[in-house]
């Protein structure tokens, strides 16, 4: 089998709902400068497949890559926000008691990792028109319809995704990571369409808003029992643009220098 240069092992990249491989352009050069081969699964062609038939397509992806390159050894993966989801989905239900995928490490930017309150707001008759209207062009296409949508349906805290992920758990041969920010100086200019705040679920049938979120993912909805998230906060950098408030929301996740950094230390030195 093929050997990777200087003992680096392959990281698959995998984008978000509504995105495209393309979120990852300020990372690829970092990534070359420590000669990590860089495997990136595009899954922008499928936004009417739900998280299961993804997550098939995604174990095709990565064998088809490790016959290519000749390589049988273990991958990392990186995901930001549903990406997570369609991995976990395939690590711990599809491929959960077989464990034939080797993966090292697997981490996570802003994961829904137990389901969106924002997605179950998308489908609320009473919020809904609000809360779209809200994020119109922003974050979800003009006339979007969340009932044609089964990725974000997939993501509602009671979809049968969500409760096969319960059920099946994390992997004890993979190490989790998972990254998320705050708004810790309560900034509207943080995530300007909420004023700074994420939505998240309160309990029952009734939803709050919180600065302890990217915007769109709370850090409630991302923990996972038994792995500590790493907080990101933002500072006062107003002074320069390209570290903004804005740049530490969700959407701007895989491109914040901050967040780039903590991947890095990770896939170079997976023991910290």
């Amino acid at each position: 089998m093929k050997e990777c240069a200087k003992g680096r092992v392959p990281v698959v990249l995998i984008h978000g709902w509504n995105s495209h491989p393309g979120i990852w352009n300020r990372l690829d050069p970092l990534l070359a400068g420590v000669s990590i081969p860089v495997w990136k699964f595009d899954h922008s062609a499928m936004r009417e497949s739900a998280v299961p038939e993804i997550a098939e397509a995604l174990e095709s992806f990565i064998r088809a890559m490790r016959n290519r390159e000749g390589y049988g050894g273990p991958v990392d993966i990186v995901c930001h926000s549903i990406g997570s989801c369609i991995a976990r989905y395939f690590l711990e239900v599809q491929d959960g008691t077989v464990k034939g995928e080797s993966v090292r490490q697997l981490i996570c930017l802003g994961p829904p990792n137990n389901g969106s309150a924002l997605a179950e707001l998308f489908n609320d008759p009473c919020r809904k028109e609000e809360i779209i209207g809200q994020l119109s062009e922003i974050f979800v296409p003009v006339g979007y319809d969340p009932g044609s949508d089964p990725l974000v349906q997939d993501v509602r805290p009671g979809s049968t995704v969500m409760q096969h992920l319960r059920a099946a758990g994390t992997r004890p041969d993979i190490i989790y990571r998972i990254i998320v920010t705050t708004n810790i100086h309560e900034d509207p200019a943080f995530f300007p369409w909420f004023l700074g705040k994420t939505w998240e679920y309160a309990g029952g049938e009734t939803y709050r808003t919180t600065f302890a979120g990217d915007g769109i993912v709370a850090h409630t909805e991302s923990c996972l029992p038994g792995i500590s998230p790493v907080v990101i906060t933002s500072g006062k950098e107003n002074q320069n643009p390209a570290l903004s408030p804005a740049r530490y929301c969700h959407i701007n996740l895989p491109r914040n220098p901050a967040v780039m950094e903590r991947i890095l230390q990770y896939l170079v030195m997976p023991g910290t």
